[in-house]
């Protein structure tokens, strides 16, 4: 199927019953003006930031005091100012919503279910809160956590929020080394961990390593364990200055949360870059900015409602999990789930979507890919009637899985291959609730955000390959990183590229339906010959083969120039011979084009990711030619890059 096929065409009567739609109709009076479709809100949007943003304050019913204008008389960046006077806080936000209704649904794989009403919610986090408080916690204080996507993760960050305080969390599967890199830059007052976790029906036991941890995470003057294994109370019996969830915090008399309102700026969140060329870079997020960018995507480009089912499959560690809690400032109920995506079988994730009906289900292009080689097919197994929107993001969607959500999962179901990253935690393309779907391009830009794909000349261009950047301001930029006093680390982030433009990072197409395709990031760009090629184009290619499970490609530096090098790991049965060599090539040829041909391809047992499942290129790149990868903690499987080492094909 050809990229740019549709696939999906909006529903004109559920478009005109959509949040999208009243707010158009909103900002259509605002602005005097007939906007008429996204296009025309978009262009309103990044050419009238006061008027759009103060508009989706009021229309997202933002708890809190908005002040005087939605921005200042100059914006630049870094360092453009939204809702300068405002006074508000995240949690207040988030806990808006009181009754039995279900705040939280969790499954830990089959081991471990849990429900907690908006009451219960309340209640826990008021607990923890008095626990934080009577910890020295207040504002500006850091609170770290090691946790599995469970309940206590959410209870922890609100409770830290409400207080003023900055919450950073990672997944428990981090190494030592890891969770110290990230964790020991900030100093967090108090640290709270599980006492293990289950991954693929296996119990795994992180005792050892909580102790490693504790001894040299010397800020913490409180470490509180919470119960995923049953043996809370032991593993924090051995722990300095530490209590399990039960004794400490779950001991108290829950009351009402108090809510620290705080200005727009405020810290909230810590999230880290992946940290696979050195030591991650600790970028700090704003509560207000934080607020209303997934306002805005969630109410407008997702339509999610009080009372929708909410799922993402994240972990701690990556940032959706920070966009996933922000749902329920919406009134949604958040769907946990902690574990392997196939365990204990394939089609664990769309049995929790048909039980518990789920409205929105997210995930990575991973997952989809995985499904579809797995052979399932949920569209014949589960009712996912309930089920109006798919996300996708983490890396870019490739046509034929594109293709297969509508053939295998769902044929009416909205699908939006999104793409932001932690450095705004947020989007900056996403899902258009009034255009079509087609086949292998993200819908559009978020509203909002003024993102453009420019040229090596700095000058804006569609329909060929450049930098994509924002030209305004956006709420959810940086604060600034952690410990960079001169934001000298910063600036050289995003602005170092353009002056005065944020540069992201991606490289990116503009397509003749309005539409973008992300062929990779920019700095594991291809340049065989001067030609500058994007990796996910070769992906979308070799992936599509039923012998390739998995690909990585690199340049090798190689005679004065780069070449091409393609690393494959095959499907079971499949061997690398010079008939599959040959149609890799071809396949590439044909579909890509010639210059996108490797000059080698060789077989590998497996491919190094990060935790959050993104494959890591540069740290192959960097073994490749010989370069020490510095920070092998960020990664889900190290022992892969051995792999790579000093490779015999790689010396002719």
């Amino acid at each position: 199927m050809q990229t740019g096929t549709i696939l999906w065409q909006p529903d004109p009567q559920a478009l005109e019953k959509s949040n999208f739609h009243a707010f158009l109709k909103q900002a259509e009076q605002v602005s005097g003006k007939s906007l008429g479709d996204f296009t025309g809100l978009h262009a309103w949007s990044v050419s009238d930031l006061e008027g759009f943003w103060n508009l989706l304050w009021d229309f997202c019913g933002v708890v809190g005091e908005k002040g005087g204008s939605a921005t200042s008389p100059e914006m630049p960046m870094p360092g453009a100012r939204f809702f300068p006077q405002s006074r508000l806080n995240f949690a207040e936000n988030l806990l808006q919503r009181k009754g039995n209704g279900d705040a939280i649904v969790f499954r830990g794989e089959d081991k471990l279910s849990v429900r907690l009403s908006w009451d219960e919610l309340h209640a826990e986090v008021s607990r923890m809160q008095q626990f934080l408080k009577a910890a020295g916690v207040g504002r500006g204080d850091r609170v770290a956590a090691m946790l599995p996507n469970m309940p206590q993760a959410v209870i922890g960050m609100l409770a830290t929020s409400a207080l003023g305080a900055v919450w950073s969390s990672c997944s428990p599967d981090f190494g030592e080394g890891g969770v110290l890199d990230r964790f020991g830059q900030i100093e967090p007052k108090v640290f709270i961990s599980c006492d293990g976790y289950w991954y693929n029906g296996k119990r795994i036991e992180i005792a050892e390593k909580l102790q490693a941890i504790a001894s040299k995470l010397t800020s913490a003057k409180r470490i509180v364990i919470a119960d995923y294994l049953g043996n809370a109370e032991e593993v924090a019996g051995a722990l300095p200055n530490a209590v399990s969830w039960s004794q400490g915090p779950g001991s108290l008399t829950a009351s009402d949360v108090t809510f620290e309102r705080l200005s727009f700026d405020h810290p909230l969140y810590i999230l880290f870059s992946s940290g696979t060329t050195g030591i991650p870079k600790c970028i700090v997020h704003s509560q207000g900015g934080v607020l209303l960018q997934h306002l805005k995507e969630q109410q407008l480009h997702c339509n999610l409602n009080p009372g929708d089912r909410f799922f993402y499959f994240t972990t701690c560690g990556w940032m959706m999990w920070n966009w996933l809690v922000t749902g329920l400032a919406s009134g949604a109920t958040l769907m946990l789930f902690d574990g392997s995506p196939f365990a204990p079988e394939a089609k664990v994730l769309f049995d929790y979507a048909e039980q518990e009906r789920f409205t929105f289900f997210g995930t990575s292009a991973k997952y989809i890919d995985a499904v579809r080689n797995s052979g399932l097919r949920p569209v014949e197994s589960h009712d996912l009637s309930s089920l109006a929107m798919m996300t996708s993001t983490g890396s870019p969607l490739a046509p034929e899985n594109f293709k297969f959500v509508y053939e295998g999962i769902k044929p009416d179901i909205h699908l939006a291959s999104i793409s932001g990253g932690t450095d705004i935690v947020a989007c900056f393309v996403g899902g258009v609730p009034d255009r079509p779907v087609r086949v292998g391009e993200i819908q559009g830009p978020m509203l909002g955000m003024a993102t453009e794909v420019w040229n090596d000349d700095a000058k804006p261009v569609t329909g060929e390959k450049g930098e994509l950047v924002c030209t305004k301001a956006f709420p959810s930029m940086p604060i600034g990183f952690w410990n960079d006093p001169d934001n000298k680390k910063y600036h050289g982030a995003y602005f170092e590229r353009f002056d005065g433009i944020w540069c992201h990072g991606d490289f990116a197409e503009w397509t003749e339906n309005g539409g973008m395709i992300i062929h990779g990031r920019s700095d594991a760009t291809l340049n065989p010959q001067g030609v500058r090629i994007g990796t996910a184009e070769i992906y979308n290619q070799v992936e599509q083969m039923p012998q390739i499970e998995e690909a990585l490609c690199i340049g090798q530096d190689w005679q004065s120039d780069v070449r091409v090098v393609l690393f494959v790991r095959l499907a079971q049965g499949a061997e690398l011979d010079e008939e599959l060599t040959n149609a890799i090539k071809q396949k590439i040829r044909t579909g890509a084009s010639p210059r996108h041909v490797p000059a080698k391809i060789i077989a590998v047992s497996d491919i190094p990711r990060t935790k959050s499942g993104k494959i890591t290129e540069l740290a192959v790149r960097d073994v490749v030619h010989g370069r020490t990868v510095k920070n092998k903690e960020a990664l889900a499987n190290p022992e892969a890059l051995s792999l790579f080492e000093d490779l015999p094909q790689l010396r002719d």
